[in-house]
């Protein structure tokens, strides 16, 4: 049998982080290609896998080996209640562009403009996968493959396309911004093949993009109250587009 540390020590540099049953689940089940995946105690993963996931609990018990805590433990930043981790093959980027590009598209792309915050980009990403978004873009600094991301989005990056560009490269489509400035979102059908942009967490959508937006459009706010959560504002627009599309 293969030593599972050598094969992650392999693979750990150039490999996205799978921290977590969840995670490990959702990867395999969206095809995600998994070089190594370890556990703690093997049995409670398989019997996780037999109550939560019975669809891939093959899948895992053919690639889950067991290895003592201490050496879990030394592989991830902060250890997972279920003592599962993995690492999964990143999508090229290639794929994914042409993913978010493909067209005509039947549901439409998220895009946070220079979000901050590494767990709510990752909400974002499970919320986007729960919907059957197109894809997640963020522009600005943050990886949205980080493994703080891609644990938020419980492994969800394989079911859907994520990637970062600049606002000029953005997916076609008409590019509707959430602004509190904007029309009530009540009164707009959107499309399709839209283009859902939000801005960062303290400072809002960047000039450039607000430059390049089609529309602006506003959630429903109780007067006096500052703002949503970022990932609760997707949601609402995601749903709000869900409404008229099934």
């Amino acid at each position: 049998m293969t030593d599972p540390v050598t094969v992650w020590h392999r693979f750990s540099g150039s490999t996205v982080l799978l921290d977590g049953f969840h995670a490990l689940k959702h990867a395999v089940r969206f095809g995600a290609e998994v070089p190594v995946a370890v556990t703690a105690d093997r049995a409670a993963a398989l019997a996780l896998a037999d109550e939560l996931a019975p669809d891939v609990r093959d899948a895992l018990g053919a690639l889950l080996m067991e290895v003592p805590y201490e050496t879990y433990a030394s592989f991830v930043p902060r250890p997972h209640p279920t003592a599962v981790a993995a690492l999964a093959v990143r999508p090229s980027r290639e794929s994914n562009l042409a993913r978010l590009a493909h067209s005509p598209r039947t549901t439409p792309v998220v895009v946070l403009d220079n979000p901050r915050n590494l767990g709510n980009a990752g909400a974002v990403i499970r919320l986007a996968a729960g919907f059957g978004a197109a894809g997640v873009v963020t522009t600005g600094t943050v990886d949205p493959w980080h493994p703080t991301v891609v644990r938020g989005g419980a492994g969800l990056h394989f079911a859907t396309a994520v990637e970062r560009l600049e606002v000029p490269d953005l997916p076609p489509g008409p590019l509707f911004a959430l602004d509190p400035e904007g029309d009530d979102i009540r009164g707009v059908k959107l499309p399709d093949d839209a283009v859902l942009a939000f801005g960062s967490e303290r400072t809002g959508l960047s000039p450039e993009l607000r430059a390049r937006a089609d529309h602006l459009l506003s959630l429903p706010m109780r007067p006096q109250v500052s703002s949503y959560n970022l990932a609760t504002s997707v949601a609402m627009t995601l749903y709000h587009w869900s409404c008229g599309s099934f």
